[in-house]
């Protein structure tokens, strides 16, 4: 992948592919069938290299700081943490990027079986991080668990997973995404050379309120001029289990994810639609992010502390001194039928997922 390190696992069914740098889950694919080989998640258009590797000389092909440092490497699906968004002018100066340290360090990884452990330790945030990937015999059904020590003081701190996906999954017009979100919000600082949305507005998923004052269907990936975006979802109180999923019809697969609603109630949507034209994006990029967590906008710590709540929701996970918090969430893939443009719901089961078509007809995903 991009001449990068990676370890995979599989199960004769999925593989799923992980890079110890930055501990990106890079691909997960299904191993036959209809829409077999196709990663949904986004491979970087640009010149990827281990974080390790990593050299100031580099900046300029990456943009500089403090993100030049993490799009060296991003890919796929990347977990921000110990915040999400940029860091302060201060903590920009004490060595963290964007995202902070754990998508830019290198990753201790161990395969056992159908299972892979991954670990890493966060000197800066003072935080001790351990994520285990396992795979079910039979199952298209990924189980990321992960635990988190404090090693420092009581502290505040983002946590943020940054699934994104890209082409060929990703196509204008095509790529549906679905969830179980309720109120959302469009950021309202200016995030692009040009916003499709209405920014600081308020609504109900999916639909969202245009520049144009029309409103905009959130679901399907746009057509049109390009664009950037991003708005921030609360997830349904009432479930469980939160998800989203994303559908291209015409390769006919699915991805999805579920995890625990009250480890990460909040849902992020950033498209970026070939508007930025710095480097190492150069108005070539098509991706759209849905990053689940415990922030509601990437906008850094300080600016979470302040803002404390939203719709009496907290903004940042607590942690105090030698304490634990644990996390795990779903990641699935599967061959849909021709007439499916969507997800109506899903539902974790004991032993499957369960994942009701638009169409009307379930798919049954063994655990």
């Amino acid at each position: 992948m991009k001449g990068r390190k990676v370890v995979a696992v599989e199960n004769g069914v999925v593989k799923a592919e992980v890079l110890p740098g930055g501990g990106h889950l890079g691909a997960i694919s299904l191993l036959s069938g209809v829409g077999a080989g196709i990663n949904p998640l986004w491979e970087v258009p640009w010149r990827s290299m281990e974080p390790k590797d990593f050299s100031p000389k580099d900046l300029d092909e990456y943009g500089g700081p403090p993100e030049g440092r993490l799009l060296a490497s991003i890919m796929g699906h990347n977990p921000c943490l110990a915040w999400f968004g940029a860091p302060s002018e201060m903590d920009a100066a004490r060595g963290f990027t964007v995202h902070g340290e754990a998508p830019v360090a290198t990753w201790a990884t161990t395969a056992v079986s159908r299972k892979l452990i991954t670990r890493v330790a966060l000197p800066l945030a003072g935080l001790d991080v351990e994520r285990t990937y396992s795979l079910g015999s039979g199952s298209p059904v990924l189980r990321v668990a992960t635990t988190i020590q404090n090693m420092g003081a009581d502290c505040q701190f983002g946590w943020q997973e940054h699934a994104t996906f890209g082409p060929p999954f990703v196509e204008d017009g095509v790529t549906a995404f679905d969830t179980c979100a309720t109120w959302g919000a469009t950021i309202e600082t200016s995030t692009a050379r040009r916003h499709r949305l209405k920014l600081g507005a308020e609504w109900t998923w999916p639909m969202a309120p245009g520049e144009d004052g029309q409103p905009v269907d959130l679901r399907v990936f746009p057509t049109g001029e390009p664009s950037g975006d991003f708005t921030t979802q609360l997830m349904d109180p009432a479930r469980k289990w939160a998800w989203f999923t994303a559908v291209n019809p015409k390769l006919r697969l699915l991805c999805g994810y579920a995890w625990k609603r009250e480890e990460s109630p909040w849902l992020g949507n950033w498209e970026e639609r070939r508007d930025r034209l710095a480097h190492p994006w150069d108005g070539r990029t098509t991706t759209r992010g849905m990053e689940f967590g415990v922030s509601p906008f990437p906008l850094g710590n300080e600016a979470m502390r302040k803002m404390g709540k939203l719709r009496g929701t907290p903004t940042l996970a607590t942690l105090r001194a030698g304490g634990w918090l644990a996390s795990t969430f779903l990641v699935f893939v599967a061959a849909i039928p021709e007439a499916c443009t969507g997800v109506r719901d899903v539902t974790v089961e004991p032993n499957a997922v369960a994942v009701s078509l638009l169409a009307g007809e379930t798919l049954t995903l063994k655990r």
